[in-house]
């Protein structure tokens, strides 16, 4: 049995394998001319791809503020305040119900479902504040102006007529956005060299660590933990001059 463990050991040392990162860094500083063209590859599909497959989309915003007021009051108080806080999330699903967002997909006769435009859609409330924003993405920055601005009306009628408020006061009218908000290409363009230079940097320290092969007299030594004796130069000969020249290869005993 201990001479069985013992080999089992030797065997377990053996597989072991000891990675310098002097060695791997020297490695990779040798292939920094491949890493370099992956990464200007790279980042020329990005560019590419960002700049000329996906189609721009622009966004329009346009703001609403909502407050209530107390029954048989004109004036706001301290409470009507901390109710409309309090219902800002009811006001934010109310913008973008089936109600709403099929009226609008029916007004302009536009060819998808209730979820694609959802998706389009993004209601966010301001910290501390009761104005409610909504950001419209379409292709077209024209669309997404119009989209916009109806989807604020239609949703400050339905916030009416569920919430049975009194008005909904417009902050901002929706925006014509002149440059697109994604895709972006820089961002896209460094995404994609980064990419490239990860994937060439691990192909050379796999490269790296799974060949085994002895190259230098030093490899014999550090591997094999054998001296080198000599070094025995091969000739070969030159077909052209008819002369040899010589190529020293490392022998081991």
């Amino acid at each position: 049995m201990q001479a069985t463990d013992s080999n089992n050991s030797r065997n377990i040392d053996d597989d072991e394998i000891e990675i310098d990162l002097g060695e791997v860094f020297a490695v990779l500083w040798h292939r920094m001319w491949i890493i370099l063209l992956c990464a200007i590859a790279c980042a020329a599909i990005g560019f590419a791809v960002s700049f000329f497959i996906i189609t721009p989309q622009y966004e329009s915003t346009t703001k609403i503020y909502i407050l209530n007021r107390s029954a048989n009051s004109d004036t706001v108080t301290y409470s009507d305040t901390q109710l409309a806080s309090s219902l800002t999330k009811d006001y934010e699903e109310l913008v973008t119900s089936r109600t709403v967002l099929e009226d609008i997909i029916s007004q302009y006769g536009l060819d998808e479902k209730y979820e694609d435009m959802e998706n389009r859609i993004t209601v966010e409330n301001t910290t501390d504040t009761r104005i409610i924003s909504i950001t419209v993405k379409d292709p077209d920055p024209q669309m997404a102006q119009n989209l916009a601005n109806a989807v604020r009306d239609a949703a400050a009628k339905h916030i009416q007529k569920v919430m049975d408020i009194e008005a909904v006061n417009v902050v901002d009218e929706a925006n014509l956005p002149t440059d697109p908000s994604e895709p972006s290409v820089p961002k896209y363009t460094a995404i994609a060299a980064l990419i490239g230079i990860l994937l060439s940097s691990m192909i050379i320290i796999i490269r790296y660590i799974t060949d085994d092969t002895i190259k230098t007299s030093d490899d014999i030594e550090k591997y094999l933990e054998l001296s080198t004796l000599a070094s025995i130069p091969v000739m070969e000969e030159n077909p052209r001059e008819g002369r040899s020249k010589g190529k020293t290869k490392a022998e081991k005993k």
